[in-house]
């Protein structure tokens, strides 16, 4: 039978009106393989008025004061309301056209490096699967924290060389993506597959960010037209990448590159590239850095003068020893060497140029802030000749007149830490056991962990544990933290005599909970056995707070547990 005219009217009518359309006897004919309600185009219903609208609004309103459309009130509206959402849902989809059918993926890399052994790959799920409840309170219990667990065995993992099964992938970077901390040792571990998955899944994106040039592949760097189209064309993310690769294989090669567009490049992006010139800096830096003190943004010109100060043989730190050396010196008036201090009395223009910031923050004199950046970028070799030929240590311990000594010893911190000088931060970090907490020179606990951070790791260990030794925990958590894991066996002697003695004194685990927690991540394994002998609840004494040997003894089973634990995660890996 052919279509009647009202059959084709019926059809393109539009979906807002096409429930309420009557068809002849010829349309239902004809119905009987499509039924009227199906619209036969995509059209989605209008923003406005239509039924679908309508009843969303109904159910957002309630059936009470919003009847849906052409239903009685009372108490069967609710569920016509279902009815008829149901029979629109399938209108709805019945009117979708078939798409075209997308792009095939590309497949993910291919894996190169060593699959995990299976007892570890168990491991790692059980890591990964632990979710620490977020009660509060002091009291953790004697189960071990598996997700603290997480970056050391991933750190364990990466030394070997090991590849992240796949089926591991998605739970990694669902971890990574809840503690930025994971990301760089995570993206390591799952290597180029992460970046093809996170590509598919908006909540991953994380690493392509987190990667250099987004996850883009860069031109081997012996491609020298593939390089320069990067350079010339790519994103800025690229850009920063290739100069990264470049100056950590050729320092020369990456500067010149940077060179042969520095002029033309935005300040934010000249910034990033020359904070890249950290890596390898060495005195050929020089001349392309003494441009940049010209350059027009101040926050180019400040780090280019920083990365000068840093090259002790620079003309810069020439100049800025010239300007300290005005400012402190020798003063041989009164019964014994005194280091007397005339601060600059202005800020000129050459000061400026090399980097000294004219403003002095809020709350701070500005002749005291220029003399600190002045001593601070001056190379720490000039002052034993400028001093009468001292050691650093003798210098240190020197009177400084009119109270410019908290100052003078403070720029002097930041130069060391700046140079890397390992012998101006022994003299201005002091024997540990010494009766000022800071030392000869340092100021605050931030100061002194930046020192420690120039020495090697055994002497840094050596150094804190002295210090625990003498002044106890109260100070400890952030100098523990520059130590190297595991820790060494005097360091961890010095922490676990320090909480034994913490104990007896009978106050509460919970104010040492940093230090305990640093303990379970950063103790030897070996360590375990001889914790054993303080698992038990010791005797009270008189004036200890009401039950803090229990808490003490599960607060010390924890740690062995979580030690024991951490020996078998790492001979699962083979390390």
């Amino acid at each position: 039978m052919t279509k009647t005219p009202a059959t084709k009217a019926s059809v393109t009518t539009p979906p807002a009106t096409r429930t309420s359309v009557t068809t002849t006897p010829a349309t239902r004919t004809s119905a009987t393989k499509t039924p009227a309600t199906t619209p036969a185009a995509p059209t989605e219903p209008p923003a406005s008025g239509a039924p679908w609208e309508e009843l969303v609004t109904a159910a957002l309103l309630g059936t009470e004061r919003r009847t849906p459309p052409g239903t009685a009130p009372g108490r069967e509206a609710p569920v016509a309301l279902l009815d008829a959402a149901a029979l629109e849902t399938v209108r709805r989809r019945a009117g979708l056209r078939p798409a075209r059918a997308a792009t095939r993926l590309a497949p993910a890399p291919e894996e190169t490096r060593t699959p995990l052994p299976e007892a570890a790959a168990r491991r790692l799920a059980m890591l990964l699967a632990d979710r620490p409840g977020a009660g509060g309170g002091g009291r953790r219990g004697t189960a071990p924290d598996l997700m603290e667990l997480l970056p050391q065995w991933l750190a364990a993992a990466n030394a070997r060389g090991f590849a992240a099964p796949p089926e591991a992938l998605p739970a990694l970077l669902d971890a990574a993506r809840g503690r930025t901390d994971l990301r760089p040792a995570v993206l390591t571990f799952a290597g180029p597959r992460a970046l093809w998955l996170a590509r598919l899944n908006t909540d991953w994106r994380f690493a392509l960010r987190a990667t250099p040039g987004g996850g883009a592949p860069l031109p081997h760097l012996a491609d020298a037209d593939g390089v320069e189209r990067v350079w010339q064309e790519g994103l800025f993310a690229e850009r920063v990448a290739l100069l990264a690769a470049i100056r950590a294989r050729e320092p020369a090669a990456a500067r010149e590159l940077l060179a042969s567009t520095w002029a033309t490049e935005r300040a934010e992006d000249r910034l990033m590239f020359l904070d890249s010139l950290r890596t390898g800096l060495g005195a050929e830096d020089e001349p392309f850095l003494e441009q940049a003190l010209a350059d027009r943004s101040r926050n180019v010109r400040a780090t280019a003068a920083e990365l000068l100060s840093a090259l002790p043989g620079s003309a810069l730190a020439a100049r800025m020893a010239v300007r300290a050396g005005a400012c402190v010196a020798l003063d041989h008036t009164g019964d014994g060497p005194v280091i007397s201090v005339e601060a600059p009395h202005e800020c000129d223009a050459g000061m400026e140029r090399d980097g000294v910031v004219a403003k002095a923050p809020t709350g701070r004199g500005e002749r005291s802030w220029w003399l600190g950046q002045l001593v601070e970028a001056a190379p720490l070799e000039s002052w034993p000749r400028r001093l009468g030929g001292r050691t650093a240590r003798e210098i240190v311990a020197m009177p400084v007149a009119d109270d410019w000594r908290a100052e003078l010893h403070a720029a002097w911190c930041r130069a060391a830490v700046r140079q890397r000088n390992a012998e101006w931060s022994r003299a201005l970090l002091g024997t540990p056991a010494a009766p000022e907490a800071g030392g000869p020179g340092a100021v605050s606990l931030a100061e002194r962990a930046k020192l420690l951070g120039t020495l090697g790791a055994e002497e840094r260990a050596d150094w804190v544990a002295g210090f625990i030794a003498a002044h106890g925990l109260s100070e400890a958590f952030q100098l523990l933290g520059v130590c190297g894991v595991p820790w060494s066996p005097p360091l961890g002697r010095a922490v676990v005599d320090a909480l034994n003695i913490a104990r007896d004194a009978g106050s509460y685990p919970w104010s040492f909970s940093g230090v305990m927690g640093l303990a379970e991540r950063c103790l030897d394994p070996s360590e375990a056995t001889r914790l054993d002998g303080l698992l038990a609840v010791p005797e009270e004494p008189e004036d200890a707070s009401p039950g803090a040997g229990g808490y003490w003894a599960e607060a010390f089973q924890r740690l062995v547990t979580t030690l024991r634990l951490r020996g078998t995660m790492l001979a699962e890996l083979g390390a």
